[in-house]
């Protein structure tokens, strides 16, 4: 089972219009609602390929609730935690060619004891877990040290751990002994402060992650460690709506790698991390082909899987 926590859930609302156009009235085509936020979209994937997880998120208000029933639906497991603040909205809005705008509310601001609360319902699920994934944003206000305190947990019983976060948050999961820290190229390179990517990761190694996997959207997924940059492609010819593949992504590396430590390979190798890189790359581009975020059609990600590798990069490096 997976520990899947969400620090700032949303009702993820996806209009489809003919064509985006600022400043002007549109009429939407088709609507779509569901229970979002990363680390949601990453269970739901999780979920549609088999995998057991377990949802923690805070929740509060009439949006709160929505998402709480909308998960019952789901038959996803999941565990909420009651919060003052009302649980925020995004909308997305897309078309057939221009790149998703998407439209994101800061969430609720937790005090100190609804922030307590979430550690202990982490706490207790970990006693039976085999990994553990935080993915999203924290919601305004918040301290990034709240993400350290559950990786540290995770650590301490020898679980593997995923951190999709940006910012400060980020960098507190590296120091905190993150297995991975998982951000796109942007957010890697805003969190630490530089303009390259293979010294914004050795930032990140030397704080204490283990590994840092880094989205690079159309142009693959790598893997960098302080010896080595494991890089696989995109899956080619793939075109839709990218809204969630990063979530995607997350999914297909984190099974990957519980399903390494399920067969006994433990610390993470090169092979099993090639491996794990090639499964994210298949559930990102099969969430391309889905019209929302956090879905996956099974069908897809085996396909992907199943056709010859693509060239893969190692790129050895000394620590600098």
């Amino acid at each position: 089972m997976i520990v899947v926590v969400t620090p700032n859930p949303a009702v993820d609302v996806t209009y489809r219009v003919a064509e985006q156009r600022v400043g002007e009235t549109q009429r939407v085509l088709e609507v779509q609602r569901r229970p979002g936020g990363k680390g949601l979209n990453v269970g739901r994937v999780l979920a549609a390929t088999g995998v057991s997880t377990h949802a923690v998120l805070p929740l509060g208000g009439d949006a709160g609730a929505w998402i709480a029933d909308a998960l019952d639906d789901l038959a996803l497991a999941h565990t909420d935690v009651a919060v003052r603040g009302e649980t925020r909205t995004t909308v997305t809005v897309v078309d057939d060619v221009a790149h998703p705008t998407m439209f994101g509310e800061p969430g609720p601001t937790l005090d100190h004891a609804e922030w307590d609360t979430v550690a202990t319902v982490i706490d207790d699920l970990l006693v039976t877990a085999d990994a553990l994934v935080v993915s999203g944003s924290l919601p305004r206000g918040a301290d990034s040290a709240v993400v350290a305190h559950w990786v540290t947990a995770a650590r301490h019983r020898g679980i593997t751990s995923v951190v999709d976060c940006s910012g400060s948050a980020l960098l507190a999961a590296a120091e905190a002994g993150a297995t991975v820290c998982k951000p796109n190229r942007e957010e890697l390179l805003e969190a630490t402060g530089t303009d390259d990517e293979r010294a914004a990761a050795l930032r990140l190694l030397r704080l204490g992650a283990a590994v840092v996997v880094v989205s690079r959207g159309s142009d693959g997924i790598a893997a960098h460690t302080t010896e080595h940059v494991l890089e696989v492609p995109a899956v080619p010819g793939v075109s839709g709506n990218p809204t969630g593949a990063g979530d995607a992504a997350t999914a297909g590396l984190v099974s990957a790698l519980v399903a390494a430590a399920h067969d006994g390979v433990v610390p993470i190798t090169r092979t099993v991390l090639l491996r794990a890189l090639r499964s994210a790359a298949a559930h990102g581009a099969a969430a391309v082909l889905r019209p929302v975020a956090g879905e996956v059609d099974p069908a897809d990600v085996h396909r992907f899987l199943s056709d010859p590798p693509a060239p893969t990069h190692d790129r050895t490096r000394t620590p600098a």
